[in-house]
């Protein structure tokens, strides 16, 4: 349904302050280029019940091998997107151990060892679950990427890893006919590691044989899926020692990094952190310095955001999983796109403190309508922005997804101030009217679980149904406001060459 009228904010008085802001945005070249269709990308863990974090256990059943894939809600919420892009993995799969082959042990769960690395013991897939789950993910349309053991055989660091487990089942989800778009190695073991670490060199050495393996396998396909490495925290000495050592071998097509700059979930300050700009603007050094070790020394890799919760050990409940987490979220989003990061998956689509849907009931948080508002709404290229007038708003600009017009994200982290927005786009001076969807917290409470589109609760139906995510249509001449600690995503059905 499409409403219309001066805003859902007209006649709401209120006490709040208003200044102008000046947005400008260049429209006359893409700053860069996203993968559109699965720049959004959420992630599926391994955790079992039994993982605790600060005296709370906030994983449930919410690991791909107990995991409710029958639910109609999960399924919904999945098939909304059309595609999805699922990375599988997190810190125990490099404790997984597939149950095919030639090397396949007896399948025992995964259990509390305090003495084991990562503080589990060892876990197993039965084929008979991964059936299951590629029935899953075939029926609700997503990408899957599965992220596989880099620890298998391995005595020390320096040792080599044993491929063979990972063979047999890489060959056996080839034979069955299984759609993985990519096979990713290992997780957070490069740098200094979290646990462990693997120096770069016999990393990519590993990484060669991974790469002979899908060459191999999918010899008979017009395609191979992705190379995806290393998976861990950005380190920019480790990740050019790497990518030196590859040597002329340029399989590894997607070079991923994760991203947990607010730092542990017990964190008290957390909100303090999210409403920050200045320390929001922290992680673009990152963006950046991968991007030009890219350019440097793997100029054929493109760069992903392969696991991000923002904090650490499942997040911090009513903060990572609220309202409140738009704003870092969807600022990620932003910056990373900027500098041309073509995925970036969340930590965690099910599971933790931090997941798009509640770990078990599956009703969207508010996190997942602003993931879906952005798959929707931004297209590939990314424009140019630039603010002036104040740091708490921060903007966003991408061409529209389907149309020649473009996307405005607008973002106030001010708790008082209402801004006015003066939007410069030199192509298109004339902007008759647009399309605003304005995001804010129920009862303004930032740690609200309930967010609202134009003032109206997002909310499911009985069936387990996604609801309509529908705009205010505006005239041009109606100022474009943004009330204090909300998020508006801004529609302009117009004509922009460089979107054409």
């Amino acid at each position: 349904m499409l409403m219309s009228g001066g805003g859902w904010w007209s006649g709401g008085g209120g006490e709040e302050e208003e200044e102008r802001v000046r947005v400008w945005v260049n429209d006359t070249a893409a700053l860069a280029q996203v993968d559109a269709d699965a720049f959004i990308c959420a992630t599926l863990d391994w955790w079992p019940p039994e993982k605790c974090d600060y005296g709370t256990c906030s994983w449930a059943h919410a690991s791909l091998l107990n995991l409710n894939l029958s639910s109609p809600l999960l399924q919904n919420a999945i098939k909304a997107f059309s595609p999805l892009r699922i990375r599988l993995g997190g810190t125990l799969q490099d404790k997984v151990v597939y149950h095919v082959g030639k090397k396949a042990e007896p399948c025992h769960p995964f259990y509390r060892d305090p003495s084991a690395l990562f503080g589990f013991s060892a876990g197993c897939l039965p084929m008979w679950r991964w059936n299951e789950l590629n029935a899953f993910f075939h029926s609700v349309r997503c990408q899957a990427v599965f992220g596989l053991n880099a620890l298998f055989g391995r005595t020390k660091t320096r040792t080599a890893w044993d491929p063979t487990n990972a063979l047999d089942f890489i060959q056996y989800t080839h034979d069955k006919g299984y759609n993985i778009s990519a096979w990713e190695f290992g997780n957070e073991l490069s740098g200094s590691g979290v646990g462990t670490r693997i120096p770069a060199d016999q990393y990519a050495e590993d990484v060669k044989q991974l790469c002979k393996i899908v060459r191999e396998v999918y010899a008979d396909q017009p395609s191979f899926p992705l190379v995806v490495a290393p998976d861990g925290f950005f380190d920019k000495t480790w990740t050019a020692q790497f990518l030196l050592a590859l040597g002329d071998e340029h399989c590894v097509k997607v070079v991923s990094h994760h991203i947990y700059n607010l730092g542990p979930g017990v964190d008290k300050n957390l909100t303090a952190k999210i409403l920050d700009p200045s320390y929001l603007d922290h992680e673009a050094a990152t963006f950046g310095s991968l991007r030009s070790t890219l350019q440097q020394y793997g100029p054929w890799a493109n760069s992903w955001v392969g696991e991000a919760g923002g904090a650490y050990n499942s997040g911090h409940h009513l903060v990572t999983d609220a309202f409140i987490m738009s704003f870092w979220y969807l600022d990620q989003l932003g910056m990373s796109a900027t500098y041309g990061t073509k995925s970036y998956c969340r930590q965690s689509l099910v599971g933790g403190n931090y997941g798009l849907l509640n770990t078990t009931t599956y009703a969207p948080n508010p996190d997942y309508y602003s993931a879906l508002l952005w798959h929707r709404l931004m297209g590939a290229n990314v424009l140019e922005v630039k603010v002036s007038g104040s740091a708490f708003v921060r903007a966003y600009a991408h061409c529209a997804k389907g149309s020649a017009g473009a996307t405005l994200l607008l973002l106030n982290l001010h708790n008082q101030t209402t801004y006015s927005i003066d939007l410069s786009i030199p192509s298109s001076p004339v902007i008759e009217a647009r399309l605003e969807y304005h995001l804010t917290a129920e009862n303004n409470n930032l740690e609200s679980q309930t967010m609202l589109l134009n003032g109206v609760p997002l909310e499911v139906s009985g069936e387990g149904g996604i609801p309509p995510l529908s705009p205010q249509l505006v005239m041009g001449d109606v100022p474009l406001l943004i009330k204090p600690l909300s998020i508006a995503f801004v529609s302009l059905p117009i004509e922009l060459q460089t979107c054409s």
